[in-house]
């Protein structure tokens, strides 16, 4: 079983501000990224998880680096869609590239600027 000590997870500044209005809490998507390290998600491959949420009702797109970094990017709601279609797919596969190249200044950047916040099961 994977290590989750040293997994570090973040959000994109959209996806807070939709899980804030889903009501869905940091600590509850430390509990998803955990799961999803034992395999508790669904694997869309190239490094893109689908992840239920909030008792069932919501979908999350899980974007994932070795095991080491992960980021919530997309939120949708079970009952407005069953799924992303393949183009959206397609995006989150590069997107999740891009996530696997980015250097730990640019993270740093990233976060500096608000574009990813580092998730905590604190408050």
């Amino acid at each position: 079983m994977p290590d989750d000590r040293f997994a570090r997870a973040f959000k994109t500044a959209w996806f807070s501000k939709a899980a804030r209005k889903a009501r869905i809490r940091d600590g509850a998507l430390m509990q998803s990224v955990r799961e999803a390290m034992r395999g508790q998600a669904d694997d869309l491959g190239g490094g893109v998880f689908k992840k239920r949420l909030n008792d069932n009702q919501h979908r999350s797109i899980l974007l994932a680096k070795g095991g080491k970094l992960w980021v919530f990017a997309f939120l949708y709601a079970k009952k407005d869609r069953a799924n992303i279609d393949p183009d959206e797919l397609v995006a989150f596969r590069k997107l999740a590239q891009a996530y696997g190249r980015i250097s730990p200044s640019e993270l740093e950047q990233a976060l500096k600027e608000g574009d990813l916040l580092e998730l905590s099961d604190d408050h």
